[in-house]
């Protein structure tokens, strides 16, 4: 129905407007948050920048914490020792700083080597390795190793212990997986730190 000029009326309701029913076909609510840490050198300099970002179960970013810390130029420390300081206490700061409590988190075994958290800190969560299986990755005889073959073949480093079996961790990572999240966040995450300390960051 028009009126004189063509234009076409709004309907008119009679009544309160019913909305349609609907709800969520998914269970990203129910399954949680996964968090990355990403661990970089700071570039041209002896510090080290990081970021946790958290993402649901269909990869849409939750929170993005980000830190960077300088490393002593002195000749008191051993090389490893320090790297393992600076990403002890970087490490520290970022998860004391996240509002959200993710199911699990998940790094990249060539940037965060096994001691970080079977040794320095620990996490109530699991925490997952993540390593690519044509490269050799050194791990902890405590990790428990498992291989990923879909979407494309990984390795898992996880301690304490590999989410259990049809627990809600496991059913979060299986969700990720199946849409390729498990490497993919920590591109975001690289590129987040390249945004926030323009040059500072390593390539």
């Amino acid at each position: 129905m028009a009126d004189a000029v063509g234009v076409p009326r709004r309907p008119r309701y009679h009544g309160h407007a019913v909305p349609v029913p609907f709800r969520d076909a998914d269970d990203v609510e129910e399954l949680g948050a996964a968090a990355y840490l990403t661990l970089r050198p700071a570039a041209g300099s002896s510090g080290y920048v990081g970021a946790l970002f958290l993402v649901n179960a269909r990869g849409e970013p939750l929170e993005f914490a980000y830190n960077r810390v300088e490393t002593p130029d002195t000749f008191l420390w051993r090389v490893l020792d320090l790297r393992r300081h600076a990403q002890r206490k970087l490490t520290a700061s970022l998860l004391s700083t996240c509002a959200r409590t993710p199911r699990l988190l998940l790094c990249q075994a060539d940037e965060v080597p096994s001691e970080l958290f079977c040794q320095d800190l620990r996490l109530e969560i699991p925490v997952g390795r993540v390593g690519d299986p044509l490269k050799a990755t050194p791990y902890s005889g405590v990790e428990a190793e498992e291989r990923v073959e879909q979407p494309a073949p990984l390795h898992l480093f996880w301690f304490p212990a590999a989410p259990a079996d049809e627990s809600g961790e496991r059913r979060l990572l299986d969700r990720l997986r199946a849409h390729g999240l498990l490497l993919e966040p920590f591109e975001r995450a690289a590129l987040g730190l390249r945004e926030v300390f323009a040059a500072d960051v390593e390539q």
